[in-house]
C-alpha cells in the first residue's frame, strides 16, 4: 500500500485529480512535471535549488568506474542492509540532486519518498525517475510542512540538511513524527568540536556572503576559485594546512574525493564553496544536543558520534521512534 497523502496544514486525505491533489475541502496543490508541489516557492532554500539543478550530475558517481563514495557514506552512516529493505517505505528529507536517491534505489528494493524544498527537485527526478518509477516518489515541500501522516515510515534519513534548516530542534521533531514506532530515523550534520569551529573562514564571512545574489555569488567565487585551490594546496605542502582555515575555499585537502581530476577537482570545490557561503542558516551542533533533542522527541538514540569513511568524520545520530 502507497504511503497515504494528507494536507500538511489540515491533516485531510489528499487524492490526485489530474494535475492536482485535492483534499475535502477544496484546498488545492498542483503537480507540475510529476511532483507535487506542497509549498508555493522555495522559502529561505532558493540557493539550494540554484546550485543543484547548476551542478546536478556532479555528486552522482559511477560505481562501474569505481567512484562510490556516495554508497560508501550513505551506508557507513545509516548502517542500513542493502538486502534487508525490501518493500520498506524510506523517508528522504532534503535530497538535493538525489546522490543518496539513486543510492537508495540502485541498491535496495525500498520505497522511496523523496522531499526537498527547493526547486532541486528537478534535477533529482531527472536523474533518478527512470531508475525505479514504481518505487520513486518526489514531492516539493518544507520538513515543517510533510504530506504524509505521523508514523507512516519504516525509516526516515536526512543527511547534509539540519544544519541548514531554521530551528534545528524542530527539523529533529518533525523528522521523528514520520517514523513508525519502532521505525529508525538516521541524521547527520555539522558539529561543533570546540570553541574554534566558527573562527572559520565560512563563519565569518557569511553575514556578507549570504545576503548576495546567487549568480553574484557564484560569479565571484568562480573568478577566484583557481588561485584558492593553488594556494591551498601551498598550504598543505608546507605543513601549514591549519591555516586553510582562513581561505574562503571548501576544505579540499579534507573532504573532496582523492581520485579525482583536476577538473573534477575544480568543479566540486566550486559547488561545495558555494554551498559554504549561500545558504541561509548554517547552524552546526553539539552532539549531545542532538541527542537530547531526539529523546525529548520520544526517540531512542541507538547510536552518537563521528562516523570516519575516506578520510573525512560526520557527525551521525541514529534513533528509534519509541512512542
Amino acid at each position: 500500500m502507497p504511503v497515504m497523502l494528507i494536507n500538511p496544514h489540515s491533516g485531510k486525505p489528499l487524492a490526485r485529480s489530474g494535475n492536482l491533489l485535492i483534499d475535502e475541502t477544496g484546498a488545492v496543490f498542483e503537480i507540475v512535471r510529476d511532483i507535487p508541489r506542497i509549498v508555493k516557492n522555495e522559502g529561505y532554500t532558493k540557493n539550494f535549488g540554484f546550485q543543484w539543478n547548476k551542478f546536478s550530475k556532479v555528486q552522482l558517481e559511477s560505481e562501474a568506474e569505481g567512484f562510490d563514495i556516495s554508497k560508501r557514506r550513505f551506508f557507513a552512516e545509516t548502517l542500513w542492509p542493502e538486502h534487508g529493505l525490501a518493500g520498506q517505505d524510506i523517508l528522504e528529507v532534503g535530497s538535493g540532486a538525489g546522490r543518496f536517491s539513486k543510492i537508495i534505489l540502485e541498491n535496495t528494493k525500498a520505497n522511496l519518498y523523496t522531499i526537498d524544498f527547493s526547486q532541486a527537485v528537478e534535477a533529482n527526478y531527472n536523474n533518478n525517475y527512470y531508475i525505479s518509477p514504481d518505487r520513486f516518489h518526489i514531492f516539493q515541500a518544507s520538513i515543517y510542512e510533510l504530506p504524509f501522516p505521523p508514523k507512516s515510515f519504516d525509516k526516515v534519513v536526512c543527511l547534509g540538511v539540519l544544519q541548514h534548516t531554521p530551528d534545528f530542534r524542530s527539523s529533529v521533531e518533525a523528522l521523528v513524527d514520520k517514523a513508525k514506532c519502532g521505525g529508525e530515523i538516521v541524521v547527520d550534520f555539522y558539529p561543533i568540536k570546540g570553541w574554534w569551529t566558527t573562527i572559520h573562514a565560512k563563519y565569518l564571512l557569511r553575514p556578507i556572503t549570504r545576503r548576495l545574489s546567487n549568480d553574484r555569488l557564484f560569479s565571484l567565487i568562480n573568478r577566484n576559485i583557481d588561485w584558492l585551490i593553488y594556494f591551498e594546496r601551498t598550504l598543505h605542502q608546507l605543513r601549514l594546512g591549519f591555516l586553510s582555515r582562513f581561505l574562503p575555499i571548501v576544505d579540499i585537502h579534507g573532504t573532496l574525493p582523492k581520485y579525482l581530476t583536476d577538473a573534477e577537482k575544480r568543479e566540486w570545490a566550486l559547488l561545495d564553496t558555494f554551498d559554504m557561503f549561500s545558504p541561509r542558516y548554517d547552524n552546526p551542533q553539539r552532539i549531545r544536543d542532538v541527542v537530547s533533542m531526539f529523546q525529548q522527541c520520544g526517540a531512542r538514540v541507538t547510536f552518537s558520534g563521528l562516523v570516519p569513511f575516506d578520510g573525512f568524520e560526520a557527525a551521525v545520530v541514529r534513533a528509534i521512534r519509541i512512542k
